[in-house]
């Protein structure tokens, strides 16, 4: 059974459960709304060692900092804000209490940065190696929520930065080059809060998403959501320095955002992007009322079997 399969499973499954209010699986984020025209936004993730670090390969401070980052991530692509956290730790007995302080002056410092409170959780041993379980919990104006669901045939597909340098920081330390440029990427994502804010306000926008597992396969949520196809430019598909096109759709943990906006809005959504946050919205294709993702070079289809990073 894949990834999505098994979530699948359980959506159905649980149908018959009352919702009490939330609107559920599907998005970055589950959302409560609070009343006053607000909502909370709920999301959890796990980091596993051997699955999404190793720990010869990263300091305990990176390591707290990346495991609330790819939470604080998902909070900012509903277009939210960040305010709350729950973090459970499963140690095995060779993490040393000098380790777990370290861990936790990195988690403390992303904190800081970006306004959130760490408001409970658990720890308990393991047996095998480190787990981590961070709950995030964002707020914001019900109105100003993105969802996958919302993109509509004639949007432009953008992206907020360059991708594929942390799929070629996994190859450096796959490869024992821990010190390279790209294997700091990998180590240290930054999410990108203030930009998700920013862009849950502007009505052109339409669907929002974050690319955890790379754009080949996290497009494909908007399709599904959506119920429409995309077509992608693959020579508009802006490449980090020092990955490939193939690192740059297919590569995982980039976390910035892509999006779908209305097609009379997107350059000026560009422009004023830029003006705020002095980085570009690339835009890499189209939303297409087909159910097909179609890759183009120079104009013209190209086939190609690319998916991104997947759990099972």
């Amino acid at each position: 059974m894949t990834e999505f399969g098994f979530i699948d499973t359980l959506r159905t499954l649980c149908a018959d459960l009352p919702d009490n209010g939330f609107e559920g699986i599907g998005d970055d984020c589950a959302v409560l709304p609070v009343g006053e025209g607000r909502s909370l936004v709920f999301t959890a993730d796990l980091l596993v060692e051997g699955v999404h670090f190793l720990r010869a390969a990263t300091s305990p401070e990176e390591l707290g900092a990346k495991a609330l980052a790819v939470n604080l991530s998902d909070v900012a692509a509903m277009g939210a804000r960040p305010v709350a956290t729950l973090l459970s730790l499963a140690l095995p007995a060779d993490a040393t209490d000098e380790w777990a302080v370290r861990f936790s002056e990195g988690y403390h410092a992303l904190s800081q940065r970006f306004g959130v409170a760490l408001i409970g959780g658990d720890t308990t041993r393991s047996d095998g190696g480190i787990t981590i379980n961070v709950t995030a919990i964002g707020c914001a104006d019900s109105a100003h929520l993105k969802r996958r669901s919302a993109a509509r045939p004639g949007d432009i597909l953008l992206v907020a930065g360059r991708l594929g340098a942390s799929g070629a920081g996994l190859q450096d330390l796959l490869d024992s080059r821990y010190d390279t440029p790209a294997a700091a990427v990998h180590r240290n994502p930054l999410p990108q809060v203030e930009e998700g804010e920013w862009l849950g306000r502007r009505p052109e926008v339409h669907a929002l998403m974050d690319l955890s597992d790379g754009l080949a396969s996290d497009v494909r949520h908007i399709m599904a959501q959506s119920h429409v196809g995309a077509a992608i430019d693959l020579e508009c598909i802006p490449v980090a320095d020092g990955a490939d096109l193939r690192l740059a759709a297919c590569g995982g943990e980039d976390y910035k955002l892509l999006l779908s906006a209305d097609p009379r809005c997107a350059k000026s959504l560009a422009d004023d992007f830029l003006l705020r946050f002095g980085t570009p919205l690339y835009p890499i294709g189209t939303i297409e009322s087909s159910d097909r993702l179609r890759w183009l070079q120079n104009g013209c289809e190209v086939l190609l079997d690319w998916k991104g990073f997947t759990h099972y």
